[in-house]
């Protein structure tokens, strides 16, 4: 189907961007990757009255040092993040979980931040800025402010991310110590969204788990921390058998959904078989 008419416009400034999403109207469509945003306009689910398009804004690509942190620009292109040796250095699950996202002509045209602003609940990367606590500069015509990721996915397909405002970078944290990561995810056919994903970052310690994050995907409307699994790993000694009874833990607290791909108290079930597999990998057991 072909979309119905909008105003076009493609700045080549971060402030020029919010200047024509102030100008764009009522109903105002930024166009990062397009792999989402241009189905449903197809589809004529989505008409906006103008599509503010970010691909000739050269300052929101590429991966910087920040010092204590690597900054992720918000059109960085999947394919880029699994190319870049700061990420492979510094944040490996990041490129892990991106390798998994649908196939090789979307990582060529999907963005990093547009996966995290459109905050599908199936999607991989929300739960990885959970489990390594990311932080998300939000850019509006009064500044930018920066908001946790634990704040920043607010409900299905809605995040931290206001009118007017656009995602301009994503903060990782560099992890100092003995840190493991890993992602496992469970889709029904190859290069499909997750059925239920786990990440994983597991500190270790004197033959003990120091610490450990575990982000569910796609156990709710938002992505989620496994919490109970958290604490019960905390000191525990690093076996299987300390992961496998923590594991237990992992859908308490979730809300899963049942469709056509699981019902929810198979989606339980995953939750609790992958969070044991990621969090083992992890902690190199």
């Amino acid at each position: 189907m072909i979309p119905a008419p909008f105003q076009y416009v493609r700045p080549t400034t971060v402030e020029e961007a919010l200047q024509a999403i102030a100008d764009g109207g009522e109903d105002v469509k930024v166009l990062a990757g397009g792999q989402s945003l241009i189905p449903v306009m197809r589809l004529r689910l989505a008409a906006p009255e103008t599509v503010v398009d970010l691909g000739r804004v050269a300052g929101l690509r590429g991966v910087r040092d920040d010092g204590d942190a690597i900054v992720i620009g918000a059109m960085t292109t999947h394919s880029d993040v699994l190319s870049d040796p700061l990420i492979a250095e510094h944040a490996p699950l990041v490129a892990e979980a991106t390798a998994t996202v649908a196939d090789r002509q979307v990582r060529h045209r999907g963005t990093f931040g547009g996966a995290l602003v459109h905050a599908d609940p199936a999607g991989d990367l929300p739960a990885v800025a959970l489990a390594l606590d990311a932080e998300f500069v939000i850019a509006g015509q009064s500044g930018r402010r920066t908001v946790p990721a634990a704040e920043f996915f607010v409900d299905y397909l809605t995040t931290a991310v206001e009118e007017g405002e656009l995602l301009v970078e994503v903060r990782v944290p560099k992890l100092t110590g003995s840190w493991g990561m890993r992602y496992e995810k469970f889709n029904r056919v190859a290069q499909a969204w997750s059925i239920v994903a786990v990440a994983a970052v597991v500190r270790r310690e004197n033959g003990r788990i120091a610490e450990a994050r575990v982000g569910l995907t796609n156990m709710g409307p938002t992505p989620l921390r496994a919490r109970q699994v958290e604490e019960a790993l905390a000191g525990a000694e690093a076996t299987p058998e300390a992961v496998a009874a923590a594991a237990q833990r992992a859908a308490e607290g979730t809300e899963p959904s049942s469709d056509l791909n699981a019902q929810a108290d198979y989606r339980q079930h995953l939750a609790t078989v992958l969070t044991r597999r990621a969090v083992t990998a992890a902690a190199g057991l």
